[in-house]
């Protein structure tokens, strides 16, 4: 038998291989809430217009709403033979209300229906997501506030550079996560408008609505071409970008976690809430959570250059390549959210170890800068000279092995005689990060006042 919802061209089945590279509904009835929403907007338009009658109308509206319930409490049984959730949503409804069923389908395709779901369960990811990001840049501005004195090593090339605070090291990934958000908030403004109405491709003859159905599906308007309406994904494509450089940071921020909890750096530690044991090696305790929010990444990169890969050779309009769009969206915006909800456990959970930071910030010579610019504070040396001295310096203490701090006042006069005792002043980690007072800057003066700024926006 064909499919009896739209087989009155065919004559017998699909076959068995084509039922099973044709089938959706093992993934897109995630769209269930957003098709039944979708549904019972279009016929309040419908009946609106007069293009069906207000009995068929409440009947199916009732209908949609028995349809909902089953699904939420798990009472309904979704057909592979009806492929999709479109298709086995209309035909329970035909099963509860009988014939009128058909009219809910008036003006309307699959094509700007998937395309409409999609959009609303994109919206509500993005919303989901947004408030995820939120709490967990609150969690970071408040460990960031407790510790805006803590001194650790800063770091380029990994390797030691310049004494910071671990406050302002956290406000670091606070100020991305905001970027993120603002990714986010610019594909949920463009894709919130709405394609309902496009029909197939070219529209409807039926004396329709769109503002109508565009308001009450809360979108800011309806789409301007009925071509691009079903055939533009670009709102995937924008919020998998989105997400994907927001996997980055968390991955970064893991990576960090990795290398913080390790004993050779000692920086942090975990409680056994985001650790797990070895099998075989009693004493270790690994940074699991972790090690999986910086692997879950690459599920993200990968629904991107998916969904990129699906639409780069596809002319309009609608194909059925475009439904390889939307396992991969699902499948990377749910390792997102799980992910930034592991980071922030991992954030608020984590114990910053401030001895061991502080005595590792002192290391490599990291207070070399804090030499140089003092000698262009206090002796006026042109700043590439004080490199050169500063440099002198730290040969011969490195060839001692002795701290710039250890160097006596003779030793440093050598190199350079117009030095006095109180250079001395500016070696210390603390006073490195006390001096650091430019806005953006490492202070914790600074991080206190941009912890603060970022919990007030945050609660607005």
């Amino acid at each position: 038998m064909s499919n009896q919802m739209w087989g009155g061209r065919f004559s017998s089945a699909p076959d068995a291989i084509m039922e099973e590279i044709n089938a959706s509904i093992g993934f897109d009835y995630r769209f269930a809430a957003q098709d039944i929403r979708g549904s019972k907007a279009h016929v309040a338009m419908l009946a609106a217009r007069g293009i069906v009658g207000a009995e068929d109308a409440e009947a199916i509206t009732r209908g949609l709403d028995q349809v909902a319930r089953e699904i939420e409490t798990g009472e309904f049984t979704f057909s592979r033979a009806l492929e999709d959730i479109h298709m086995n949503v209309e035909a329970r409804l035909a099963d509860i209300i009988g014939p009128s069923a058909g009219r809910l389908h008036t003006a309307r395709s699959r094509n700007d229906q998937v395309a409409l779901d999609f959009r609303l369960w994109v919206r509500d990811a993005i919303d989901q997501i947004e408030q995820q990001l939120r709490s967990l840049q609150r969690a970071m501005a408040e460990k960031a506030r407790e510790n805006a004195g803590a001194v650790m090593p800063g770091f380029t090339h990994m390797q030691s550079a310049q004494p910071v605070t671990f406050g302002h090291h956290l406000l670091a990934y606070v100020e991305m996560l905001g970027r993120d958000r603002g990714r986010f908030a610019d594909a949920r403004k463009r894709l919130n408008e709405c394609p309902l109405g496009a029909a197939a491709l070219a529209g409807t003859s039926f004396p329709i609505d769109r503002e109508m159905t565009a308001k009450a599906l809360e979108f800011d308007r309806p789409t301007a071409n009925s071509i691009d309406s079903v055939s533009d994904r670009d709102f995937v494509m924008e919020t998998l970008a989105a997400a994907s450089i927001c996997a980055v940071h968390l991955s970064r921020l893991a990576e960090e976690i990795v290398l913080w909890v390790t004993p050779q750096f000692g920086f942090v530690t975990l409680s056994d809430k985001f650790t797990t044991g070895s099998s075989i090696m009693p004493q270790k305790r690994n940074p699991d959570a972790a090690e999986l929010v910086r692997g879950k990444s690459g599920r993200v990169f990968g629904a991107l250059m998916g969904i990129l890969t699906v639409m780069k050779g596809l002319p309009l309009a609608y194909s059925k390549d475009m439904q390889e769009d939307k396992e991969g969206t699902f499948d990377a915006l749910h390792a997102l959210s799980l992910c930034i909800a592991a980071t922030e456990g991992m954030v608020r959970d984590m114990i910053p170890s401030t001895e061991r930071m502080k005595s590792s910030a002192g290391a490599g010579f990291a207070t070399a800068t804090d030499l140089a610019d003092w000698l262009v504070r206090a002796l006026g040396l042109p700043f590439r000279q004080a490199h050169h001295v500063t440099g002198s310096l730290v040969r011969i203490a490195s060839e001692q092995g002795t701290g710039l701090e250890d160097l006596s006042l003779a030793q440093m006069q050598s190199v350079e005689p117009r030095i006095t005792t109180e250079v001395f002043s500016v070696l210390g980690v603390d006073q490195s990060v006390r001096s650091r007072t430019s806005y953006g800057g490492t202070s914790p003066a600074n991080v206190i006042a941009q912890a603060d700024r970022w919990l007030a926006a945050l609660a607005s």
